[in-house]
């Protein structure tokens, strides 16, 4: 097949997938017939084959001899329930996580574990090798290209680039606005430093992401939790509350598709978030690294569109979407420019050079579009079809977020169920997965875990769920023999 009608065969089978998991075509429903959808895309049968060939394999269609192909209808339904609100505590914590990550991220250095627990994207979805290959000719037409530092704020070429991708994010950002760093850890690392003092307290979302907790701890920082929820985000009413009763030195949280309940905030609450901080002149960084990854194929505004006063700091990066051992990312520092870039001087000096070069050409390409539509598409049919083995796989009661973006679930358990011990059981039968309470800086969510959809759903996927749901059921019932005796 050329390679123009395997990119066609691609787009077809990714816009249906996307209207399955948007929920405009139903478990039940009958898929256009071949020649009905050559008509209305004007495509060839190979084509329309081609792509009803892929939603079988992805087992999101099934073929009925004589009447076509209809959505897949699932054995189980899945659960209504979402995860329980966390409760609101006003009181600053010392953050300390940093041992128990570790042991997540050491236990998925073996290529034999399922990673279950990971947040790198499968290769094989990624362009990696098209990106590699513009590193390899930029490297050779540029002979002595990295042989001198890119100082902050970074790569022209690439703050270009970004430049003009801030219009698709609703923003319009000059190139100037931007620092390019070593990936978006090292952006919220340097934002962080530049809006807080060693003993400062910040505000967190609760349940967050365990490396933003890492960031508060090794900076010496106190972590003001505020509940997010998985429809709405963070709890603004809440964070009213703690404005009014605490000296608080920044917000850290993700807005948009936040890890790891997939929430996103909507446009009136991200304005609103926005306001209240500015009345109180407190910094907002925001973390935007899955801002690209709308299940729904969209763009999302991030926070960041409503700073009128240069107090959110937006952070993002190509780690999610394209490329996490290139390491590029880039920080919107607003009014904190001057201080961000002399403290990227003293933290790394600069930014990779080939790698910011391989990217900036990527980018003006035009392909990074195209392969976000196809990835975004895909984790949609992913994460619905993890939800769906862990639906029939975990004991009753099981509660399972419902993502808007990214490619994480958050699962929550019947009480009775020890993430910790869940996580050292699965192990010992080579699977990895990520204990809830690394994600609280108060060591909150015991019996819940954090299950990442990187890899292509199949058996091996399949099977490491049930092994794991079986793991839960049976702490369940060891307790209930206990209870009893």
């Amino acid at each position: 097949m050329a390679l123009d009608e395997s990119l066609l065969y691609e787009r077809v089978a990714a816009d249906i997938a996307a209207l399955i998991a948007a929920g405009a075509l139903r478990p039940g429903d009958r898929l256009p017939s071949v020649r009905k959808l050559c008509r209305d895309r004007t495509v060839s049968v190979a084509t329309v084959l081609a792509a009803y060939r892929k939603l079988e394999g992805d087992g999101l269609v099934e073929p009925r001899a004589k009447s076509g192909h209809f959505v897949r209808r699932f054995e189980r339904p899945l659960p209504k329930k979402t995860p329980a609100r966390p409760r609101l505590s006003l009181s600053p914590q010392r953050v300390s996580v940093s041992a128990s990550v570790s042991a997540l991220l050491e236990s998925m250095r073996d290529p034999s574990v399922v990673p279950l627990g990971g947040g790198v994207v499968d290769p094989e979805l990624l362009p990696i090798r098209a990106l590699n290959r513009t590193l390899a000719s930029l490297a050779r037409e540029l002979g002595t290209a990295g042989a001198t530092y890119d100082m902050a704020p970074g790569l022209p070429s690439l703050r270009r680039q970004l430049a003009r991708r801030s219009l698709s994010w609703g923003l319009s950002l000059g190139e100037d606005e931007f620092v390019t760093t070593v990936g978006a850890m090292e952006a919220m690392h340097l934002a962080l430093r530049a809006t807080t003092r060693p003993g400062d307290t910040v505000v967190v979302a609760t349940p967050t992401y365990f490396g933003l907790l890492q960031l508060v701890e090794e900076l010496n920082l106190r972590a003001l939790e505020i509940p997010s929820y998985e429809r709405t985000g963070l709890d603004l009413d809440a964070l009213d509350r703690a404005l009014s009763q605490a000296r608080i030195a920044a917000v850290l949280c993700m807005p948009t598709f936040d890890n790891p309940l997939g929430a996103l905030m909507s446009e009136a609450n991200k304005e609103r978030l926005v306001r209240t901080l500015a009345k109180h002149e407190v910094p907002l960084i925001e973390d935007d690294v899955y801002g690209e990854l709308a299940l729904d194929g969209s763009r999302p505004r991030p926070a960041k569109a409503f700073d009128k006063d240069g107090l959110v700091l937006l952070c993002g990066s190509v780690s999610k979407t394209l490329a996490a051992g290139y390491r590029v990312g880039w920080l919107s520092p607003g009014r904190f420019a001057e201080r961000v870039e002399r403290l990227k001087f003293s933290m790394t000096l600069a930014t990779p050079t080939l790698t910011q070069m391989a990217v900036a050409e990527y980018l003006q390409s035009g392909g990074y579009d195209r392969h976000l539509r196809s990835l975004r598409a895909h984790f949609a049919v992913q994460v619905h079809r993890y939800r769906e083995a862990v639906a029939q796989a975990f004991p009753a009661g099981t509660r399972i977020s419902e993502p808007l973006g990214g490619y994480v679930l958050w699962v929550e358990m019947p009480r009775g169920v020890s993430a910790f011990e869940l996580q050292a059981e699965a192990l010992d039968r080579g699977i990895a997965i990520a204990p809830g309470p690394i994600f609280s800086a108060r060591g909150a969510f015991p019996s819940t875990i954090r299950v990442s959809c990187i890899l292509r759903f199949g058996p091996r996927v399949e099977e490491a769920l049930a092994t794991v749901g079986d793991l839960a059921s049976r702490q369940i019932e060891r307790g209930r023999r206990l209870d009893v005796a």
